[in-house]
């Protein structure tokens, strides 16, 4: 389980041994159980976690009692409401399993920690939140140039797995859809 974030760390950036293992001697695991949520509204993200297996979705419950899916995870991904958790600020999003998963996360006070002694692990974590945040950026675009036809067909063709392991109702909630604006857009593909 743990080598699945070594390998990531690898792919990235080249930590001594001890960088290494001072890092991965901090972090936790955990198994969460489908629809098991990891952080709930009103409480506080103390953890950032790394998925090793499973799906997770971030969302929020706006005024009229709807949910609104802001971020999914899969495998390899990092996964909080980074505003709680670097801030310590009570949380507006609830993150989910939408099936059994595993994760291994950190703590902030370990994170401060393990950023402060090891170059490398910061520039680990400064690499993943760049491309975290240009992914956010490159979504904000797509939702403002795209017909909800082109946003579909480009959520798909960038991220097959998701259409195949996430509820339809989840998909169109994160895209900004209804469930059978979605359903219509793909009848229309598939056909």
């Amino acid at each position: 389980m743990i080598e699945s974030l070594k390998n990531h760390i690898l792919r990235f950036v080249s930590p001594s041994k001890k960088e290494m293992e001072d890092f991965l001697n901090i972090i936790e695991s955990e198994n969460i159980p489908a629809k098991h949520y990891i952080l709930k509204e009103g409480h506080y993200c103390n953890y950032n976690h790394f998925i090793v297996k499973g799906c997770f979705r971030s969302f929020f419950i706006n005024e009229k009692g709807v949910e609104k899916t802001i971020n999914f995870g899969i495998e390899d991904w990092w996964l909080t409401d980074f505003d709680s958790f670097m801030n310590r600020t009570q949380t507006q999003l609830n993150i989910q399993a939408t099936e059994d998963a595993t994760v291994l996360k950190i703590s902030k006070p370990n994170l401060d920690m393990v950023l402060k002694s090891s170059l490398e692990i910061n520039k680990y974590f400064r690499i993943i939140l760049e491309r975290v945040r240009i992914a956010d950026q490159r979504r904000i675009q797509y939702m403002f140039n795209l017909s909800g036809e082109e946003l579909y067909n480009t959520f798909y063709e960038y991220n097959p797995e998701f259409v195949q392991r996430i509820p339809q109702y989840m998909l169109a909630s994160y895209l900004g859809f209804t469930p059978e604006f979605l359903s219509k857009i793909r009848a229309k593909k598939h056909s």
